[in-house]
């Protein structure tokens, strides 16, 4: 029988400003590497927002970027997904220097939004043994506002023997 899944989600100001922000994400409620009990990622879902969960405008002429990173150590700033922390990663990037129409902040006529690691492209899910997550990432200058990011993971969780659970737990760390 397939066990329920059930969503984890939360928000973060990544700001306008290239410094790197991040908040904790705590999975203790179901993680229990004693009793051996893992989180397990089955999807990732991220979505770009203003601080109202609208699009977010960019000057005429300007371009914008984001990227954002799911990983089990905290970070002062973007990693290489090569990193052993990193659990899911992606970028948005966004160009109004084709857009025609009256001069200001407007949609951006081109934007791109691509997942630089993908734990919903792994036949079975990412296994998670850490207590706590962290969701963290950077917004350039060429925003107009603050740029929020969200992620929400399809979620279950596993078994294991607490021996196993262990020795994942020490490699998130």
């Amino acid at each position: 029988m397939a066990k329920e899944s059930f969503f984890i989600r939360t928000t973060k100001n990544l700001g306008n400003t290239n410094a790197y922000h991040q908040r904790e994400i705590d999975i203790g409620a179901f993680v229990d590497v004693q009793g051996g009990t893992i989180l397990k990622i089955h999807g990732v879902q991220i979505v770009w927002s203003d601080d109202n969960g609208r699009s977010t405008n960019i000057p005429d002429g300007d371009t914008a970027a984001s990227q954002w990173q799911l990983t089990t150590q905290t970070q002062s700033d973007i990693v290489f997904a090569s990193d052993k922390a990193v659990v899911a990663s992606g970028r948005v990037i966004a160009d109004g220097t084709t857009f025609a129409g009256p001069v200001g902040d407007h949609l951006p006529s081109y934007v791109g939004n691509d997942f630089d690691l993908d734990v919903s492209v792994w036949t079975n899910g990412y296994l998670v043994a850490v207590e706590t997550m962290y969701f963290g990432g950077s917004a350039s200058t060429g925003w107009h506002g603050d740029q929020y990011c969200t992620i929400v993971l399809e979620c279950t969780t596993q078994k294991m023997t607490n021996k196993a659970a262990m020795a994942l737990a020490l490699s998130q760390q």
